[in-house]
């Protein structure tokens, strides 16, 4: 693999290899894939930090990455959207990704692998990431959290439909009963706690109609948010919440929340 760092400046490689790069297939799980902005002040002694930003049930990566640019080149921050395809071995599924694992994939390792290729390729600092989902990316984000709380520096996590409490007597994906025979790795809520987080919300997003169409009758996605907010608090974690009025359910309605909260991380 191709070091940006082992290009000559005038190459055209570097070009193609900073800004908005091309979609990159996952190391060990093609079917996978990421794409990336890099600023264009990049070079290999800044070990420029990493917003993994994971896209919802749509996959509206393009539009996902676009929304980040202005905070990426203001913090020289590359920021990272893996793709997590629909129809993964049943052509009608959207929502493999979002427990972690599905098919056999592990989606949570498919990441690290993800990042140990930017690290190598950019010569980014992936050790901790600063880690965001909308909807399906929030069930994502938070999970990856719980599994993973040693690489992530903050998260924030935007109207997901359902999540994982803190619960060690309920099995995955409503509470963490069986991850150690699941995933191979226990819960730690010390850990988890340590991580700031933000979990924001559009006012107008209500969500029981789609959450009913799709088989949660009675859920709605404040009182997700809410459930997820009252177990986290309770094992101790500094939880942010915002509520971004007249926005519905909305990636880029939610963003400039998302922003703020990494501001504050970067500048505080």
């Amino acid at each position: 693999m191709i070091r940006v760092e082992d290009l000559p400046a005038a190459h055209p490689g570097r070009r193609l290899l900073t800004g908005r790069t091309p979609f990159f297939a996952a190391p060990t799980e093609p079917r996978c894939s990421y794409c990336a902005y890099v600023p264009r002040t990049w070079t290999p002694e800044a070990r420029m930090p990493v917003l993994v930003a994971v896209h919802g049930t749509g996959r509206n990566v393009g539009a996902l990455r676009e929304g980040l640019i202005p905070f990426a080149d203001r913090h020289d921050v590359i920021v990272v959207t893996p793709l997590f395809p629909a129809g993964i071995d049943d052509p009608d599924d959207v929502h493999n990704y979002k427990t972690l694992d599905a098919f056999g994939i592990r989606f949570d390792l498919v990441l690290l692998e993800i990042l140990d290729q930017v690290r190598e390729r950019w010569n980014a600092r992936v050790d901790t990431v600063m880690l965001c989902g909308h909807s399906g990316g929030g069930q994502f984000a938070h999970r990856f959290l719980y599994l993973h709380p040693e690489r992530v520096e903050a998260v924030a996590v935007s109207a997901p439909g359902s999540v994982t409490v803190l619960d060690p007597t309920r099995a995955w994906p409503d509470g963490t009963a069986d991850t150690r025979d699941r995933f191979g790795s226990t819960v730690d809520p010390a850990a988890i706690a340590r991580v700031p987080a933000l979990l924001t919300i559009g006012a107008d997003d209500d969500g029981r109609a789609d959450l009913a169409a799709m088989g949660e009758p009675g859920r709605s996605r404040p009182a997700e948010l809410a459930r997820l907010a009252t177990s986290l608090r309770e094992h101790g974690a500094a939880v942010r919440t915002a509520e971004v009025p007249g926005v519905g359910h909305s990636a880029a309605g939610t963003q400039p929340s998302i922003t703020a909260f990494f501001d504050d991380l970067l500048t505080g």
